[in-house]
C-alpha cells in the first residue's frame, strides 16, 4: 500500500468516526445547556463559589463573569508557578521566572497553551496536573459557554438574557469535558501513553552523556489537551513524543478528539435555534474548508522536489516516521484550523507552502471547525458578515435566523474581525523593526520572517503551536505574546457577548419570499468565499513576504 493510499484511508476512517459521534454528542450538548436540573456535585460547586445558577444574566453580567473568572485563573496559575520550588512533587525544579510565569498563565487561561519552555525540564507534577491540566478543562468550558450564549442570542426574543455563565461553565466541565476526557485517557493508556507520578529516571547514555526522563500524568493531560483544543504538551516534543502519542492509532485518535466537539457543536447550534438545517449549513462550510486544507497539505508534502524527497517518498524532514507524511499532514491541519496548537511534527520543516497552510489556517480565525466554542462563535460572526454582503448585493435589509442585522450588529461583527489581524500584524511589524527581537530568529530571510509572523499569529489566535526555530523564551516575546494571547482571547469575547445581547433583545422577523435562505448550499458557498476573501485581503501581503516567497523560491 502506498503512503498516499494509507493517508486517504486514515482520512476516511477519521471522517467516519466523526460522523458517528456527530448526532449523539451534538444532541447531548444541546440538552446539557438547555437543562434546568442541577446534579449534586454541581450544586456543591455553586455553593462553594456563591453562585446562583438559576439567575439569568444580561450580556454585561455574563461578560463580568467570564473576565472575573479568567482573571482569578491567571493570578492563581501565575502564583503556583512562582512558588513551585516550595511545592511537593516539584521534581527539584525551581520556581518559574516572572516573565515566563506570566506568559504561561496567560497562555493556558486563554486556551492558547503556547509554551516557551521545556515542559519536562521546568514543570513539576503539581504545576502540570494541578495548574496546567485544570486550566485545560476550564478555559475550554469558558469558550463553550460564550458560544452557547451567542446561540441563545439567536434563539431568544425580546429579552436581553443569555443564561447563567456559572451554570454554563460548570455544566460544560462536569457533564461534557470530564466524562469524555476520562474515556479518552483510558484509550491513550491502552495505546501506550504513560500515566504516573514517578520522578526523574536515568534511562541510558546518549551522545556520551546521561539521558533522563521524568514521568507524569500524561495520558489524562493529553486527552483534555486535544479534546479542549488546548495543545500544551507535557513534554517539549509535544504530540511527537512517544509518551504522549505512541503509535499511528493514538495519533488518529488524538486528531479525532481535536475535531470532535467543534464539529458536534454545529448540531448543538441547530438544535438550540430550532433548525437542524442551519447547523448542517455551518457544518458544511467548516467541513469544506477543513477537507480542502487537508487535501492541499497532503499534496504539498507528498510532492517530489528532488532526489532526497524521491527517496523519502515526500517531505519527511521534521516528521515522525511513526506517523509519516499523511498522519503529520492531517494532524497539522486539524491543530491549526482549530485553536489546539498541539504538534506531532516540526512545522518549520514543512515545505514553504505547507508551512504557509498551517499559518493560513490560523489566520482564517480558526473556524473550520475551530476551537471548542470559539470556532462556532467565530463562524457565526462570519455568517453575519456574509448575510450583510448578500443584503448589499440585493438591496435588502440583511437577516439571519430571524434577526435583523443592523448597524449595531455589523459594527460589533466588524470589530471582532479586526482585532486579531491588528494584534498579529502590529506586533510582527514592531518585532521586525526593533533590533533585539530579530536576534531570536534561527533563520534569515523569508523563513525567519515566517518564524515571527507565525508566533504572533499563533498567540493572538489562541492556537499555541510554534513554527520552531524562534527562541521565544525572552522577556520581549514572553511579554508581547502574553499580551497578544490575552487580548486575542478576551476582546473578541466582549464583542461576541455584546452582539448576543443585541440579538436577544430583538423580536423575530417573519420569513418572506425575499428572505435569504441561509440553510442552503448556495449560502454555504457564499460563506466560504467570504471567509477566504476577508482573510486573503487581510494577510496576503504578510504571507507574500514569508511562506509564499519561500515556497516560490524552492
Amino acid at each position: 500500500m502506498s503512503p498516499q493510499t494509507a493517508g486517504v484511508l486514515q482520512l476516511l476512517a477519521l471522517i467516519a468516526a466523526l460522523a458517528l459521534a456527530y448526532r449523539p454528542l451534538g444532541d447531548y450538548m444541546a440538552r446539557v445547556y438547555s437543562s434546568e436540573k442541577h446534579f449534586g456535585p454541581e450544586k456543591w460547586i455553586y455553593k462553594a463559589i456563591g453562585a446562583n445558577p438559576a439567575a439569568e444574566m444580561r450580556w454585561p453580567a455574563y461578560l463580568r463573569g467570564v473576565l472575573a473568572f479568567s482573571a482569578v485563573s491567571v493570578l492563581f496559575l501565575y502564583l503556583v508557578q512562582r512558588v513551585q520550588g516550595s511545592l511537593p512533587g516539584s521534581l527539584g525544579f525551581s520556581s518559574i521566572d516572572p516573565d515566563q510565569a506570566f506568559n504561561t498563565a496567560a497562555s493556558f487561561v486563554a486556551n492558547t497553551n503556547w509554551q516557551s519552555y521545556y515542559g519536562e525540564q521546568a514543570m513539576g507534577h503539581v504545576v502540570q496536573t494541578g495548574g496546567l491540566a485544570v486550566q485545560n478543562f476550564l478555559s475550554a468550558a469558558v469558550g463553550m459557554a460564550v458560544a452557547v450564549a451567542l446561540v441563545r442570542g439567536f434563539a431568544r426574543a425580546r429579552t436581553g438574557e443569555l443564561g447563567n455563565f456559572w451554570a454554563d461553565l460548570v455544566r460544560g466541565t462536569v457533564r461534557i469535558l470530564v466524562p469524555i476526557a476520562v474515556i479518552g485517557a483510558l484509550v491513550l493508556v491502552a495505546c501506550g501513553a504513560i500515566q504516573n507520578f514517578s520522578g526523574i529516571h536515568e534511562v541510558g547514555q546518549f551522545m556520551g552523556g546521561t539521558q533522563e526522563w521524568n514521568g507524569g500524568a500524561v495520558a489524562s493531560q493529553e486527552a483534555i489537551k486535544e479534546l479542549g483544543t488546548n495543545g500544551g504538551g507535557y513534554f517539549n516534543a509535544n504530540s511527537a513524543h512517544p509518551f504522549e502519542n505512541p503509535d499511528p492509532l493514538s495519533n488518529l485518535f488524538e486528531i479525532f478528539l481535536i475535531l470532535l466537539i467543534p464539529f458536534a457543536l454545529t448540531r448543538t447550534f441547530g438544535r438550540m435555534v430550532g433548525s437542524l438545517r442551519q447547523g448542517y449549513a455551518i457544518l458544511g462550510t467548516m467541513a469544506t474548508i477543513w477537507l480542502g486544507f487537508t487535501a492541499l497539505m497532503m499534496w504539498t508534502e507528498f510532492a517530489h522536489h528532488g532526489p532526497a524527497f524521491d527517496i523519502a517518498g515526500g517531505a519527511m524532514e521534521g516528521k515522525e516516521t511513526r506517523f509519516g507524511i499523511a498522519g503529520s499532514s492531517i494532524f497539522a491541519v486539524a491543530t491549526t484550523l482549530t485553536s489546539t496548537g498541539a504538534v506531532n511534527s516540526f512545522h518549520s520543516s514543512f515545505t514553504g507552502f505547507g508551512g504557509g497552510i498551517t499559518m493560513l489556517g490560523m489566520q482564517l480565525g480558526e473556524i473550520a471547525p475551530g476551537g471548542v466554542g470559539s470556532g462556532l462563535y467565530g463562524m457565526l460572526i462570519m455568517a453575519i458578515i456574509a448575510v450583510f454582503i448578500a443584503g448589499l448585493m440585493v438591496g435588502r435589509t440583511p437577516e439571519y435566523l430571524g434577526k435583523k442585522i443592523g448597524t449595531r450588529q455589523i459594527k460589533l461583527a466588524a470589530c471582532y474581525i479586526l482585532i486579531t489581524p491588528a494584534l498579529v500584524l502590529g506586533f510582527t511589524a514592531v518585532a521586525m523593526a526593533l533590533p533585539t527581537p530579530g536576534n531570536s530568529m534561527t533563520n534569515s530571510g523569508a523563513h525567519g520572517f515566517s518564524e515571527i509572523l507565525y508566533a504572533y499569529t499563533s498567540g493572538a489566535n489562541n492556537n499555541g503551536s510554534a513554527f520552531a526555530g524562534l527562541n521565544a523564551d525572552t522577556q520581549w516575546f514572553n511579554s508581547t505574546i502574553g499580551i497578544a494571547m490575552l487580548l486575542g482571547r478576551f476582546l473578541p469575547i466582549v464583542f461576541v457577548l455584546a452582539l448576543a445581547g443585541s440579538l436577544a433583545e430583538q423580536k423575530p422577523v417573519p420569513e418572506t419570499a425575499g428572505t435569504l435562505r441561509t440553510d442552503k448550499p448556495l449560502y454555504a458557498g457564499l460563506l466560504v468565499g467570504t471567509i477566504l476573501i476577508i482573510t486573503g485581503l487581510t494577510y496576503f501581503p504578510a504571507l507574500a513576504l514569508g511562506p509564499l516567497a519561500e515556497g516560490l523560491a524552492s
